[in-house]
């Protein structure tokens, strides 16, 4: 089963040669590259957070293997979706699932669901996918996409997924896909961001649930960037940094309503 894409043409260039030339432009190769265990990368359109996206992925080495948890923006399909086999069509190239990694998760627990639907339609995972690839071109990855809540659906899925990872002694990168506030002004927007990016960094996924609800902070992957700062530290992730931040309104100078997005390492 191959799904095609849902985004080229809005999100992202639709056209082979010019998405390459935009990933290129996006990639920062002074960067020397780490060995990771988890990112926090967003997933708006290029021209908006392209950049950001671009220094996460130029900032890590990208295993074989890649997790990519996502929010269901569409409501469609299971709480918590994956899909064990077939692949990802994308423009150039196609996107291979790890089904040896995504069939051991299904083990490991009984909340996530081999589930097409949840899939079909959204966004927030198809646009790792270029930068992923761009970096990587033999990587394969799991998606997951959920809409879950409550601290005890995150702590089950990110104990599952570390636990698989242990089980088939991959080397692998779990990227959270997540934008941060949106439409508030760019003052607020940063200040309340900066809340959240504090837990992150403080590898405190219980907090970052908290600190969100506290001070209604719309970032859409909370729960995937829980669920991955779960994994990480059972993975063994010490630290965390910050590689980049910025808001819309760098881009179309309207300060009145931005969207955030950061760009975060865990290692």
């Amino acid at each position: 089963m191959k799904r095609t894409p849902a985004v080229a043409g809005t999100f992202y260039p639709a056209n082979a040669a010019n998405l390459e030339r935009l990933l290129r432009e996006f990639s920062t190769p002074e960067e020397k590259p780490i060995k990771a265990i988890g990112v926090v990368s967003p997933h708006a359109g290029y021209v908006y957070s392209g950049s950001v996206a671009g220094k996460v992925y130029s900032s890590v080495k990208i295993p074989k293997t890649v997790i990519v948890i996502g929010p269901n923006h569409t409501g469609y399909g299971s709480k918590a979706g994956i899909l064990s086999e077939g692949s990802f069509g994308m423009p150039g190239f196609d996107m291979e699932i790890d089904h040896e990694l995504a069939e051991s998760i299904l083990q490991n627990s009984d909340l996530i669901k081999d589930d097409y639907d949840s899939h079909a339609h959204e966004h927030s995972l198809e646009v790792q996918l270029p930068f992923i690839h761009f970096h990587n071109p033999s990587a394969r990855f799991v998606p997951i996409c959920v809409m879950g809540r409550g601290y005890d659906f995150v702590s089950s899925i990110g104990n599952a997924l570390a636990k698989a990872i242990k089980d088939t002694g991959k080397d692998v990168l779990i990227v959270a896909s997540s934008d941060m506030t949106h439409y508030e002004s760019n003052d607020i927007a940063r200040k309340k961001d900066n809340l959240a990016i504090e837990r992150v960094i403080g590898l405190d996924p219980l907090g970052l649930m908290k600190i969100t609800v506290e001070h209604d902070i719309s970032m859409c992957g909370v729960i995937p960037v829980a669920i991955m700062l779960i994994s990480a530290k059972q993975l063994g992730a010490k630290k965390a940094k910050l590689i980049d931040y910025k808001t819309s309104g760098e881009v179309t100078n309207d300060y009145d309503e931005v969207v955030g997005y950061a760009g975060i390492m865990v290692y």
